[in-house]
């Protein structure tokens, strides 16, 4: 039986505002595909057949991107009525806790790991990774080589081991036990039903849970952790490119579709399907599909699909569908 995948993907996506007013955020740029694309592209190689996406509104179009790009997978999607925490996201899937060994990996994250190494570990897996500032993620206590403890956003300094959004279940009933709990106790944390809760309730009633040193961790969340993830793909996997009356500077990547007129472009630069650049410096940025960059110093920006931008400029966060012109 192929292995079940589980994506949360409902998230309004607030901190990378204005781009998720138009666009579900798992379907943001970033390098050369949408967020939740390199997700998939990953999960593929862990061998996962199937897919169980958690959507909430505008999620159709999350699906049809999946269903479309992915036609190899068994796509299947729940929706998410209530923006209720991560942990009543994964409860909406529980008829997928089965018993059976599933992976929970969140929608706006990108991990790169060896997989084979992964599923060698013994019993539950959660990935995880150190930080400077705990206090903005759940967390994980650990003992002898196991979890010792799940606290979701800690206030003190207990652990530096931030858990990154993946997660291996093979005791996936008890979690579905778990969630249930907590819905019926309503047990939140935050105002919200956090799958951190149901793991710590998990553990405490003798499920083992191992940590996973991820290395590369990328939270697509906001303007800048988005900026370093392309950096981060551009950096594994641009190649050398070349564009008549152009200067390219690498790691970049432009669709084979996108026309470059006069410009310099790169460092760390991605150019979307049918984008127009001309006349422009543009380095440090994403340009989506079907924007319009001309005449300008573009850098540390992310222009949405079919953008226009003209005149001159430093930084810019502009959503899709917009314009902006200013004179020089």
């Amino acid at each position: 039986m192929a292995l079940r995948a589980i994506l949360p993907v409902a998230g309004e996506g607030t901190r990378l505002r204005p781009h998720t007013y138009v666009v579900p955020k798992a379907l943001v740029t970033v390098a050369d595909k949408p967020i939740i694309g390199h997700i998939i592209d990953s999960l593929r190689e862990a061998g996962v057949g199937e897919l169980v996406l958690i959507i909430g509104p505008r999620g159709e179009r999350i699906v049809e991107y999946v269903q479309s790009s992915s036609p190899d997978l068994q796509v299947r999607w729940i929706l998410q009525e209530e923006a209720a925490g991560l942990g009543h996201a994964i409860w909406c899937a529980r008829q997928y806790l089965d018993g059976s060994p599933v992976l929970i990996v969140l929608g706006d994250t990108i991990v790169e790991l060896e997989w084979a190494e992964l599923f060698r570990c013994p019993d539950n897996v959660v990935g995880v990774h150190p930080v400077s500032d705990p206090r903005r993620f759940g967390v994980v206590l650990t003992h002898e080589g196991r979890v010792s403890g799940f606290i979701e956003k800690p206030q003190e300094a207990v652990s530096n081991l931030a858990l990154v959004g993946l997660y291996l279940i093979r005791a996936s009933q008890q979690l579905r036990d778990a969630l249930e709990e907590l819905l019926r106790q309503d047990i939140r944390t935050r105002g919200e039903y956090q799958l951190t809760d149901a793991l710590e309730l998990m553990r405490q009633r003798g499920v083992s849970f191992y940590p996973f040193s991820v290395q590369a961790w990328y939270d697509c969340g906001k303007l800048e952790t988005l900026l370093q993830t392309n950096r981060y793909l551009l950096a594994r996997r641009g190649g050398p490119l070349q564009r008549e009356g152009c200067v390219i500077i690498p790691p970049v990547y432009v669709a084979p579709t996108a026309h470059l007129e006069h410009s310099i472009i790169g460092p760390y630069v991605s150019i979307g399907s049918g984008a127009i650049v001309r006349e422009s410096v543009v380095r440090n940025a994403i340009v989506q599909a079907g924007a319009r960059v001309e005449a300008v110093l573009l850098e540390d920006s992310v222009v949405g699909a079919n953008a226009i931008v003209q005149g001159y400029f430093h930084r810019l966060n502009l959503s899709d569908d917009s314009e902006v012109i200013i004179g020089r």
